[in-house]
């Protein structure tokens, strides 16, 4: 187990049956070692700074009808929202008052933002404040639509791949395509998005095959970004009585992603400190660099529930953030923390 900690640390790269043993066989001492490799990584990599990003749900509209997320166009205890432009820009107005660098739009896939809604949106944002990154996190689109808004002016685009085994991916979104979201992974990086992937740990039928299938696609995909959180059921949904991801094996998988791909900007999601009360601590120990706290105005907050009792933190808790992270030997960085390209300089799309 040592020589094939030190070779993932090393070169980054373990094959197939390599990382499957990997995951049969870690022990409690081999689990701490994995962690502090990954945790070591981050800091020769980025420095000891966790990047603040700011969240705006926009909508939680959905045409799709994913299985475990609580905002499936057939859940019809869902309250139903958009917000006008108006209150989009009063939140991100306060974001960069605050010293945000990053806003992340996030949202279903609501077909009434047309290509025209959305570039407007996207432009404005642009025009507004000139040295913010944007990032949608907006589903699957064609790829003319994500040149237009590339255009417009957005740098990062968050699409997680979920699970990489195909018929695990079609049994949970019923009527999508595998190879679609694929192909639209690989659409935003031809357009020049820094492009964020990653998927959901303890999904139904999860095993150490999935998982390891998981880490190659992306070390295969080599995205910007990569979100890694566990799966958390919603009780109005198809998966409601499924048991929870573990916050064990998300930190794990957080650190072999750490490590096959130490460029990469990980964050400690969400879903990861919902379920734990030290979620972030042990992210950053594991190797995340990453947190998003949230823009949306507090009336929309609740009902952006794509699980139950889901862990907010509101922009304006940055001290909290900051006395978190200092528990681990970090700092809060409030600045865009773009992707490092593999010449080692900021890459700037």
């Amino acid at each position: 187990m040592k020589g094939l900690l030190n070779k993932l640390y090393n070169e980054n790269h373990l094959t197939r049956e390599e990382l499957i043993y990997l995951l049969d066989n870690l022990g409690e001492k081999d689990k701490e070692k994995l962690h502090e490799l990954a945790y070591n990584t981050t800091i020769k990599t980025y420095g000891n700074k966790i990047y603040i990003r700011g969240l705006l749900e926009f909508t939680n509209y959905c045409k799709n009808n994913c299985k475990y997320c609580g905002l499936r166009r057939d859940n019809k205890k869902v309250e139903r929202y958009r917000l006008s432009e108006e209150e989009i820009f009063s939140a991100l107005e306060e974001g960069d008052r605050l010293g945000y660098k990053t806003f992340v739009l996030q949202g279903g896939e609501d077909p009434y933002y047309t290509d025209e809604i959305l570039v407007k949106i996207v432009q404005d944002i642009r025009d507004r404040y000139k040295d913010v990154a944007i990032t949608l996190s907006i589903g699957e689109r064609s790829k003319e639509s994500y040149e237009k808004l590339y255009m417009a002016g957005a740098d990062r685009f968050l699409l997680r791949h979920e699970t990489a085994t195909a018929e695990m991916y079609e049994r949970l979104h019923p009527g999508m395509s595998q190879q679609n979201r694929i192909e639209c992974l690989y659409n935003l990086k031809k357009i020049g998005y820094q492009v964020g992937a990653g998927f959901i740990v303890g999904l139904p039928g999860e095993n150490k095959e999935t998982l390891a299938d998981n880490l190659l696609f992306l070390k295969r995909l080599e995205p910007a970004m990569i979100g890694i959180g566990p799966f958390i059921s919603h009780p109005d949904t198809p998966l409601g009585q499924c048991k929870n991801g573990s916050v064990e094996t998300t930190l794990i998988m957080i650190s072999l992603t750490r490590l096959l791909l130490p460029k990469a900007l990980i964050p400690a999601t969400t879903a990861l400190n919902t379920l734990s009360s030290e979620g972030l601590e042990k992210g950053i120990l594991a190797g995340a660099n990453v947190v998003m706290l949230n823009l949306s105005p507090p009336e929309a907050r609740k009902k952006y529930e794509i699980y139950k009792n889901k862990e907010i933190t509101d922009i304006h808790q940055l001290k909290k953030i900051e006395e978190r992270a200092k528990k681990v030997n970090f700092y809060v960085d409030m600045g865009r923390g773009d992707y490092i390209d593999f010449n080692g300089g900021i890459k700037y799309v």
